[in-house]
C-alpha cells in the first residue's frame, strides 16, 4: 500500500493508512452549495446576455459571462471530481521518524513532520470512527491527514511520541 513513498535509511513504517474516498471527495461540500448559487446566478446572466447581444448587436455581450459560468461548474461539481481523482494518490503514513502526507492529482507531493519535532495535534472528528488528523510542529508547520479510518491508532503513536518529546526536553 505504500504508494511508492520512499523511507530513509533504517526507517521503519509504523502505520499507514488512505482516506475513506466518501469523506476524501465531499470534505468540502460547502463549494457545492457556493457553486450551485453561483452557477444559477451566472447562467441567469448568460441568457440576459445572450438576449443582449441579439437587441443590441453586440457579441462580446454574450461571452462575457462565460467564465463566470464555467468557474460555477467547477465549484459546483468539479471540486468533486479533481478530489476523487486525486484520492487513489493520497496517502498517509507514521514511521518511527516522521509523520508523512501525500497527495496531488498529476504531481505527488509529500509533506513530513519529523517525530521529534512534533508539538501537538488535533482530531476532528467526523463520525464515531472517522476524524481529520492535524499535527503540528509548533505554530508554523503542520501536516493534515483528512479523514482518517479509525484515527486512534495514529493517535496513540502521536501521543507517544509527544511524551518521549517532552520527557527529552525536560532533561
Amino acid at each position: 500500500m505504500s504508494q511508492g513513498l520512499v523511507l530513509e535509511h533504517g526507517e521503519t513504517l509504523r502505520w499507514e493508512a488512505r482516506p475513506a474516498p466518501r469523506c476524501y471527495t465531499f470534505r468540502h461540500w460547502r463549494h457545492s452549495v457556493f457553486g450551485l448559487i453561483f452557477l444559477v446566478l451566472c447562467s441567469c446572466w448568460q441568457v440576459l446576455g445572450f438576449s443582449m447581444a441579439e437587441t443590441y448587436a453586440l457579441r462580446w455581450l454574450a461571452w462575457l459571462p462565460v467564465p463566470f459560468v464555467l468557474v460555477g461548474l467547477y465549484f459546483f461539481v468539479g471540486h468533486l471530481v479533481q478530489a476523487r481523482l486525486e484520492w487513489k494518490h493520497v496517502y498517509y503514513a507514521i514511521t518511527d521518524r516522521r509523520v508523512i502526507a501525500q497527495r496531488g492529482l498529476t504531481r505527488r507531493r509529500q509533506q513530513f513532520i519529523e517525530l521529534s519535532d512534533v508539538t501537538y495535534f488535533r482530531l476532528h472528528r467526523q463520525s464515531e470512527q472517522l476524524g481529520t488528523l492535524h499535527v503540528h510542529q509548533g505554530k508554523e508547520r503542520s501536516v493534515v491527514l483528512h479523514c482518517i479510518e479509525h484515527p486512534r491508532r495514529a493517535t496513540g503513536l502521536l501521543e507517544e511520541a509527544i511524551t518521549k518529546n517532552q520527557t527529552c526536553s525536560a532533561k
